[in-house]
């Protein structure tokens, strides 16, 4: 702990006055690269669970693996997180102050509130100001005359990270493949993608050279209709490449479902051509570590910018 708050001294020691609020400094000639984790945290809210055999009803996530995902986040010392399956505003509170008892201050934070009936929210902590917010709660679908809406939404949040740099985080969290009885998932699923690509078109028409990443985990495969939707056309202005990671060992699998174990990547980085030359490729993995599993069914993207446009 002691030298991961050292590292995190150095790295903000020198800062500049820039609108109304104080940025860091990375370096003269090449900023230092700033972090970006995505995680889906498993649930991190009320919901109906079973206890020594007894059935609960909002119960909270068990405190074992609360304290799971707080440890993991910790070690990948983020500057910016994007998560999904969080609760309401209490529960993101919750995560933000326990990270900040250890160390990691992430003062600003959204949240997005998924559509009525659907407990699972998408939400970002970060330690630049949320400096131009476009997130969406209400975008709607139909499939045939049934009427649907995008459950999770889109959180959008753009930051200043310099007075030279904007970089903009989006973030999802698609229909799961779960069954239900108001269509089928496959299709809502790819409704989805379509709104959250159109969502995405306006910000291109408007700046075509954006500094923008998509982060989410979209419960599909890549060669999937829903994760080609949101990638747009090859070769056009706005088109966005999926960032190829994997952990130490080379495996490139983010969620795993116990029930059929069985090992997917369901969990994306799609970035924009603007964006490309920051990344740090060699610097940016999977992050996996032995107690993964403790923590959610997903394993985090760690995602390294260098926070200057090339």
């Amino acid at each position: 702990m002691m030298l991961r708050t050292a590292t995190r001294l150095a790295r903000v020691a020198v800062f500049f006055v820039f609108s109304a609020g104080l940025f860091p400094v990375r370096g003269q000639d090449e900023p230092e690269p700033i972090t970006l984790v995505f995680y889906n945290l498993k649930n991190y809210l009320a919901m109906e669970r079973r206890i020594d055999g007894e059935i609960i009803e909002d119960a909270p996530k068990p405190e074992r693996e609360v304290e799971a995902v707080v440890e993991a986040i910790l070690e990948m010392d983020p500057d910016i997180l994007s998560v999904c399956e969080i609760g309401d505003a209490s529960f993101l509170e919750d995560l933000r102050t326990r990270l900040k008892s250890q160390g990691l201050d992430l003062p600003y934070t959204e949240l997005v509130t998924a559509a009525s009936g659907h407990n699972r929210n998408l939400a970002v902590l970060s330690r630049y100001p949320i400096a131009e917010s476009d997130s969406r709660d209400d975008y709607t679908y139909s499939i045939g005359d049934t009427k649907l809406p995008f459950q999770r939404g889109v959180i959008d949040t753009k930051f200043v990270i310099n007075p030279q740099y904007h970089l903009r985080v989006v973030g999802l969290h698609l229909k799961s493949k779960r069954e239900v009885t108001e269509a089928d998932h496959a299709l809502m699923r790819l409704n989805e993608a379509r709104l959250a690509r159109k969502h995405l078109d306006q910000h291109f028409a408007e700046e075509p050279g954006a500094n923008l990443i998509v982060v989410g985990d979209l419960n599909d495969l890549r060669i999937e209709p829903p994760v080609k939707a949101l990638q747009g056309s090859f070769g056009q202005d706005g088109y966005l490449s999926s960032l190829t990671l994997s952990d130490q060992y080379g495996f490139r699998w983010t969620h795993h479902w116990s029930f059929a174990d069985s090992y997917a990547r369901f969990d994306f980085a799609l970035y924009s051509q603007g964006l490309s030359p920051e990344i740090e490729r060699d610097q940016s993995h999977i992050y996996h570590w032995n107690d993964w599993d403790k923590a959610s069914d997903h394993r985090p993207l760690v995602i390294r910018i260098t926070p200057r446009d090339r």
